[in-house]
């Protein structure tokens, strides 16, 4: 059963309450499956499932895009090689620099799976992108926090890359005590905080949107009187919002990608 359902299972029950808007339920489904590892509790969910099936279909796009690969390609080739093609050079060489060329793959595969499960907001019988629930977007940001200082630690030496961070060249010195932690905030906190934040919020509002518009239609057409003629807005709002959503979800997979091309670049790069 998809979310939409479950929503409008709630709806239908109102009994004459009037529209019951959707919820944090809608984020939060019964789990399928339960299980423990080392003593830490976890559940499998649809939303869980739906992350599965959309990893899972994206790695075979991929797959038969880059097998057989021809010098006139396929339709499916075509696509991949474009999608590549737009974070490695609008990215990995643009951004980050001609250093930033070995982070291509990574770049790419980062691009690639936020793209994946942002599109299970619109497909049928899913609905509802990973995204849109804070733990999937905070994951990837921690990782990408990870690999960032990681990589500024190994160019330019954890000395340096702290001495860097901590005081920034040309600031005179009795200005650290008000830089200094700023500086901290920012590349320790702010980001990784905020990489997620932004999709997630983008994500999670624009499911809410789809939900809302979709479920009116159905209840003002259903609750007759002239309620029924607002029905055919509300459900042409759904349709409007959807491709809309459509927009946002090519845009915050490539401006999460883009962000951390700039950390990259900031880590590579001996001043910040």
């Amino acid at each position: 059963m998809t979310s939409s359902a479950l929503a409008l299972g709630d709806v239908l029950a109102a009994n004459g309450e009037g529209f019951q808007a959707p919820g944090l339920g809608e984020f939060y489904p019964e789990a399928i499956a339960h299980f423990s590892v080392l003593g830490i509790n976890f559940e499998i969910t649809r939303i869980t499932i739906i992350l599965w099936i959309a990893t899972l279909a994206m790695a075979a796009f991929l797959y038969f895009a880059a097998r057989n690969a021809s010098i006139v390609p396929g339709k499916l080739q075509f696509l991949g090689e474009a999608g590549y093609g737009l974070i490695r050079n609008g990215i990995a060489r643009d951004v980050i620099g001609p250093r930033g060329l070995p982070f291509a793959p990574f770049l790419a595969s980062l691009f690639f799976f936020i793209l994946a499960n942002n599109l299970m907001a619109i497909i049928p019988f899913a609905q509802i992108s990973p995204m849109s629930k804070f733990a999937f977007p905070l994951f990837l940001a921690l990782v990408c926090y990870v690999i960032y200082i990681w990589v500024g630690i190994r160019e330019q030496g954890v000395k340096r890359y702290f001495k860097d961070i901590l005081f920034l060249p040309g600031v005179p010195t009795y200005m650290y005590v008000l830089v200094t932690p700023i500086e901290i905030l920012q590349n320790f906190v702010v980001r990784p905080f905020t990489l997620a934040v932004r999709l997630f919020a983008n994500m999670f509002a624009g499911h809410m949107l789809l939900v809302v518009f979709s479920l009116g239609a159905v209840y003002l057409l259903q609750t007759g009187n002239y309620s029924a003629v607002f029905g055919p807005i509300s459900a042409l709002m759904a349709i409007v919002m959807t491709f809309f959503e459509l927009l946002v979800i090519f845009l915050q997979a490539y401006v999460f990608t883009v962000l951390m091309g700039t950390y990259l670049n900031g880590s590579i790069e001996a001043e910040h």
